[in-house]
């Protein structure tokens, strides 16, 4: 901790200080940046490697383009190399950075060339900089080159200027975070040489490159580019060391100008002076508007002129600051030296030499408290409204105006206060003496101060003065003071009370301030807390609707496109008031501010004097919808006025608030449909499966038997012609199993299936499933044990026998020939379990759980069984809408699988006595 020149302790900035701890334990980049290809990157690179390895730094190289260059290609020699990966795409192998053997080797120093450069396809990443960034994490320095043309934010800058569209490109992002930047420069002269020279293209590739890309004014305008970007990196890496090691500004590496603004007229004139000086300086800029406790006595229109000039600022491309301080000049001068802010441009002040004295001058205090810090003061002769401005330049005040406003309660409590004072003064006046009578009315004023303000508590304070001078100080009942020391003690009274009393009034001008602040900041935290736990999108823009126009005290609608984002008509989604309805002209300022995402209506750049001001509410993927804000409330009648820039950066964080939210409903809603689609593009797969498969090989076998008996039928003997047409019979049924299984599931699936439950004697049932599947189980043993205390059960006859035949035909699919297949039935409790059991392989584990999914089938070893996968799948939906269970598994005492049916008894109805076939 440190002072500055105004005795004041300096401290790190946490922000500063937080991205240098987001450091530690990262490795460091530093990136060699060129203008455009062949200034030396890689060459430059290289240089710098073999000097860290003469200096003993373990370095090994990633990957290095050489592109053939002999003197390139002379500075690997000596340098680690770990070998590439081969990468196969298309019948080409491609050689890549082996990400991999590099982390393993853990070296302290990695080469890696050509940063925007992309990966293969089948790569970790898709992006070498993603490489990068994983090295980094891995606490490994890296030495890697870019092209200015591949910064993604000069991307369209550079294609306007070249005329070419650069492809490969990496996020600023990049660049921030980049440890060391070395800038390779080469002037356009020399490098147009090298590509004479062949050094780098081949001749013919390298003369279309000097009439196209290479030109010297595409060359120059990119060094500028490189410089410039470079420029702004070690500025604010500057910015961040300062700021991070305390250390008061400015320190003069780069020019920054900071213009401060109020809600004089004439900020317009300064703001515009300051955009030139800044050009003429080509400096950053940007401006600062201190609110103090004067500004809850400022007047809507000035409220609204100090909203026109931010925004004007934004217009010219400067950044626009509003913070809270006690006092301009100390909250001017600290956010100067914690920004190494170097010039300050502010007006002369048109205020009396009387009033400067009494209540200070910012510009003087400036001047004085600067230090190293240039202060420019303008005297802005001729001011006039900023472009777009709603507020006119000169206002005339009226008794209603924030300032000159007149309440008297307030005026009317103080007197109050003072009329106690007195009353307590004259019976302490009995037994104290004049001092602790004073210290009464002190009390008084203090009380006016804290309840009214400044203005009441000065009142109170001539009041008590007067009244403790007729009352108290002799001769009694006149205003005439005998005695000197009385005098002198009237004076210091006054003074007293008039220190007390401005003092008190700041103190709750702040307290209010605070707590209004602390009001706010409770709200965006409720608001946060609402909206996580908001599911369905419209609860989600009725609580957002309702929380701007609570907290802004104004109109606002929510608006979101018809489709998918892309439609050409907005709809209001949700409003507060809810019987808010815009107008045609309104909704066209709103289709504009979506089209456009920017902000159009009142205030804005477009449609300033519309009543509805319409924001976007961004992510990072886009807008994803719109904010309306009447702060009229809604009465035609009535101008509405603008947002001050309190509840512009109110409305800007319950918008990003809410986009978020937006954005995640959205998102999940995405998943959810997405989700929908691949299972209804798996099931539609799986279904044409079936159909190409499983259904035209009993029509190809239907339609061979069939023209062969009508071709050959005369010539065949009878025992031929009979099994052709056992032949058809047999793939006809199969084929009507099929379309009877699809018929089903699509009952299943629309909710169509009503079981009428009864009474059911389970051995019919049992019997007429096996008399059914009697051709299909002609090859295997069938075992029925039914026990004889089985009780009747509830449940629809004609599902549950089809429940059974799918089973059967399922156990004769995946049986051997010849095995044997088991039908069980016990009682167990107010259920009856039924067990069917055969000898085949069982179910693999990993497929239990999956075998009752739609148009699964477990896969064999050796041959795949016919079929659609639905049966086992109807099965279960059959079964559960009778209000059974069922469940598959492998049997424990043998090869083979058990499907296990759990149906509910009868009630009231008596046990069979004989349940055997």
């Amino acid at each position: 901790m440190t002072d500055d020149q105004g005795g004041r302790n300096q401290r790190p900035s946490p922000d500063a200080l937080l991205r240098q701890a987001e450091r530690e334990g990262r490795g460091r980049l530093k990136i060699f940046l060129g203008a455009a290809p062949g200034v030396g990157k890689t060459f430059a690179m290289l240089l710098t490697a073999q000097a860290k390895r003469r200096d003993g730094a373990d370095l090994v190289v990633g990957v290095v383009e050489t592109h053939g260059r002999a003197d390139t290609e002379a500075l690997v020699a000596g340098l680690e190399i770990v070998p590439r990966r081969i990468v196969r795409h298309k019948g080409h192998a491609l050689a890549e950075m082996d990400l991999d053997a590099i982390l393993a080797r853990r070296p302290k120093i990695v080469l890696v060339d050509e940063l925007a450069h992309t990966n293969a396809p089948g790569s970790r990443h898709a992006k070498r900089y993603l490489d990068v960034q994983e090295l980094l994490d891995a606490g490994i320095d890296v030495y890697s080159t870019l092209n200015i043309q591949h910064v993604e934010s000069l991307n369209d800058v550079v294609a306007k200027i070249t005329r070419v569209r650069v492809r490969e490109t990496v996020p600023d992002s990049v660049i921030d975070r980049a440890d060391d930047i070395e800038v390779i420069d080469l002037t356009p002269e020399d490098l147009i040489q090298r590509l004479k020279e062949g050094k780098v293209y081949v001749p013919r590739t390298a003369e279309q490159a000097i009439r196209h890309y290479f030109s010297p004014g595409n060359l120059t305008a990119l060094r500028e580019l490189a410089l410039r970007r470079t420029a702004d990196r070690v500025d604010d890496q500057l910015l961040t060391h300062m700021q991070a090691h305390a250390i008061s500004g400015p320190w003069a590496a780069g020019e920054r100008l900071l213009v401060c603004i109020d809600q004089d007229a004439n900020c317009g004139a300064l703001v515009r002076y300051a955009r030139r000086q800044a050009e003429r300086l080509r400096a950053r800029w940007g401006a600062i508007h201190v609110e103090t406790s004067r500004d809850l006595r400022l007047s809507e229109a000035e409220r609204d002129r100090i909203a026109d000039t931010l925004r004007l600022v934004e217009r010219l491309g400067g950044e626009a600051v509003t913070i809270p301080g006690r006092d301009v000049a100390d909250a001017v001068v600290e956010y100067a030296r914690a920004n190494n802010i170097t010039h300050l441009v502010i007006a002369k002040s048109g205020r009396p030499r009387w009033s400067e004295l009494l209540h200070g001058s910012v510009a003087h205090s400036l001047i004085r408290r600067a230090g190293d810090i240039s202060v420019h003061v303008i005297a802005a002769a001729n001011p006039g409204a900023n472009p777009g401005d709603t507020v006119p330049p000169k206002t005339v005040r009226t008794e209603t105006d924030g300032r000159w406003s007149f309440h008297g309660l307030p005026y009317l409590a103080a007197t109050g206060y003072v009329a106690a004072a007195l009353g307590l003064g004259h019976l302490l006046h009995l037994a104290l003496g004049l001092s602790n009578i004073a210290l009464v009315f002190l009390t008084a004023v203090l009380a006016s101060a804290v309840t009214g303000g400044l203005g009441p508590s000065l009142y109170a304070c001539i009041a008590s003065v007067l009244s403790f001078n007729y009352f108290f100080l002799p001769p009694l009942y006149t205003f005439t003071i005998s005695d000197p020391e009385n005098i002198v003690a009237l004076l210091v009274f006054a003074v007293v009370a008039a220190i007390a009393s401005n003092l008190t009034a700041r103190v709750r001008a702040q307290a209010l301030t605070a707590r209004q602040r602390a009001k706010t900041t409770e709200d965006l935290y409720r608001f946060s807390r609402k909206l996580a736990g908001v599911v369905t999108m419209d609860d989600l823009l009725w609580a957002t609707a309702y929380q701007i126009a609570a907290m802004l005290k104004a109109h606002v609608v929510l608006l979101m496109p018809d489709g998918d984002g892309q439609a050409d008509r907005l709809t209001v989604r949700a409003g507060y008031p809810p019987e808010d309805v815009l107008e045609e002209a309104d909704l066209a300022a709103a289709m504009w501010s979506w089209q456009n995402n920017k902000p159009a209506g009142r205030g804005a750049d477009t449609l300033p004097g519309a009543r509805w001001l319409f924001l976007p509410m961004r992510t990072g993927r886009g807008p994803v919808a719109l904010v309306g804000v009447d702060t009229g409330g809604g009465d035609r009648s009535r101008k509405s006025g603008l947002l001050s820039p309190d509840q512009r950066r109110l409305l800007d964080a319950l918008g990003d608030q809410a986009a978020l939210a937006i954005e995640r409903v959205m998102l999940a809603e995405d998943v959810d449909r997405a989700k929908l689609a691949a299972e209804t593009e798996r099931l539609r797969s799986a279904l044409l499966t079936s159909i190409s498969h499983d259904l035209r090989t009993p029509l190809a076998s239907i339609l061979g038997s069939a023209t062969s008996l009508t071709r050959y039928g005369s010539t065949l003997d009878e025992a031929g012609r009979l099994d052709l047409a056992t032949n058809i019979q047999e793939e006809a049924e199969r084929l009507n199993r099929f379309i009877a299984n699809l018929l089903d599931m699509t009952r299943l699936e629309s909710g169509a299936v009503r079981p009428r439950s009864g009474p059911v004697d389970l051995s019919e049932l049992v019997g007429s499933a096996l008399e059914r599947t009697g051709r299909i189980l002609a090859g295997h043993h069938v075992e029925v044990d039914l026990a004889p205390d089985l009780p009747m059960v509830d449940l629809d006859p004609v599902l549950f026998e089809q429940v059974l035949f799918n089973l059967l035909d399922n156990a004769a699919k995946y049986a051997p020939a010849g095995s044997r297949v088991t039908v069980r039935a016990r009682r167990l409790g107010d259920a009856v379990e039924v067990r069917l059991m055969d000898e085949g392989d069982g179910i693999p584990p990993a497929d239990v759980d999956r075998i009752f999914d739609k148009f699964y089938r477990v896969h064999a070893q050796d041959r795949q069984r016919a079929g659609t996968g639905l049966g086992l799948a109807i099965c279960r939906g059959f079964v559960e809408a009778m209000g059974g269970a069922i469940a598959a598994g492998n049997r424990s005492d043998r090869s083979g699988a058990v499907f296990t049916l759990t149906i509910p008894a009868a009630a009231d109805l008596p046990a069979l006595e004989d349940s055997s076939l």
